[in-house]
């Protein structure tokens, strides 16, 4: 009986609550009144715009003169224009350390032909080895690897001597022979 009296207080609730919802949903639509069309009143002239600049020349103003000023937007450092590769390089400063050797005192203790391109291992004189391939900077004088070879690497360097002509050597680092 109690849960009779329970079910008929939660419906006849949700009925009220139901017809309270729906009364307060209505839309309620009202047309605003066509805007009414007044004529535009008359502008007056507009005056000639003068220069601000020009009232105070006028006026003896002192002017500001930038020529003697310094350019804010100018960079600091100035950068110099590249050299040829391996020409003028400098010493020390972001190179590898087996650009810090003189070609001949490299030995190539192996070389690897592969499908796509040939690798060869070299070692300096501090015992340390290196794998090389073609295009890489080896040597003092800016080196590059042109070509690998079953037998022998080829090295083309471009260096100035004393007098400072530009020159180009190729050197070929040997592969010793099996005994």
């Amino acid at each position: 009986m109690i849960t009779r009296a329970i079910n008929k207080f939660l419906s006849i609730s949700m009925a009220l609550v139901l017809v309270l919802v729906a009364g307060g949903c209505k839309k309620k639509d009202a047309v605003p009144p066509p805007p009414q069309k007044t004529a535009a009143p008359k502008a007056a002239p507009v005056q000639k715009a003068l220069s601000s600049s020009a009232a105070k020349q006028a006026a003896g103003s002192p002017q500001l003169d930038f020529r003697t000023k310094k350019d804010p937007f100018k960079p600091f450092i100035v950068a110099s224009p590249k050299t040829p590769q391996g020409v003028g390089k400098r010493r020390g400063v972001g190179l590898l350390p087996i650009q810090n050797y003189d070609l001949n005192q490299f030995k190539v203790i192996g070389i690897v032909a592969g499908l796509k391109e040939n690798r060869a291992m070299i070692v300096d004189p501090a015992g340390k080895g290196y794998v090389v391939k073609q295009g890489m900077l080896i040597g003092k004088n800016d080196g590059h690897v042109t070509r690998i070879m079953p037998g022998w690497i080829e090295v083309q360097e471009q260096f100035r001597d004393d007098s400072g002509k530009l020159l180009r050597r190729t050197v070929k680092l040997t592969l010793p022979r099996k005994e």
